[in-house]
Parts: C-alpha cells; sequence; structure tokens
C-alpha cells in the first residue's frame, strides 16, 4: 500500500524519507538510489546489489545466447579466455570484427 507523506530539502540538498516508509521498504542507512528528475517530478529508485545466484543466472543466459549464434573462439569473430579461481570467474571477450 502506496504512504503519502511530506518533506522538504535542506540546504545542502538533503531529504530526509520519512521513517513509516523507511521502514516498510526495509531502507537502511547507505542505501544506494538513482535518481530521475523529470519537470516537477523527483523519482528515488532503490538500488539492489545482485546476488550471486542473480549473477550466474546472468552469465548462464550470456553463454545460452553466445552458443545460440554458432559461433566459437575458433571461428575468428572473437577471443574468449574464462579463468576460474575459487568462487570467481573472470571472462575476457575481445571482438576481432
Amino acid at each position: 500500500m502506496s504512504t503519502l507523506a511530506t518533506t522538504r530539502m535542506s540546504s545542502k540538498g538533503q531529504v530526509v524519507i520519512p521513517e513509516e516508509i523507511r521502514t516498510r521498504l526495509r531502507l537502511e542507512p547507505e542505501t544506494q538510489f538513482v535518481v530521475v528528475g523529470e519537470g516537477d517530478v523527483v523519482i528515488l529508485k532503490k538500488i539492489a546489489r545482485p546476488t550471486m545466484a542473480d549473477f550466474d543466472a546472468l552469465i548462464s543466459e550470456a553463454r545460452r545466447q553466445a552458443r545460440s549464434t554458432g559461433r566459437k573462439c575458433s571461428d575468428g569473430y572473437y577471443s574468449c579466455a574464462e579463468e576460474c579461481t575459487g568462487n570467481q570467474v573472470r571472462i575476457v571477450h575481445t571482438d576481432r570484427s
């Protein structure tokens, strides 16, 4: 349910998000936001850090799409390398077109 509240901007440009909204949205100190301003509207969108599961899903989808093109590193269109260290994966891609 949406909550309507008013607030004001300080001389330093700071805006207080009312406590009821902070609690309901589970906003903690140091939460980061994207700020969009258009006309007389300002929108704050919380930036959520992706989980490792989100990252794994993104990498899996990228690999699936790469395979669907039928191209391979050996085709000469691009080169790629993958290095695994513990739970970190580094993927290097260089376009040779």
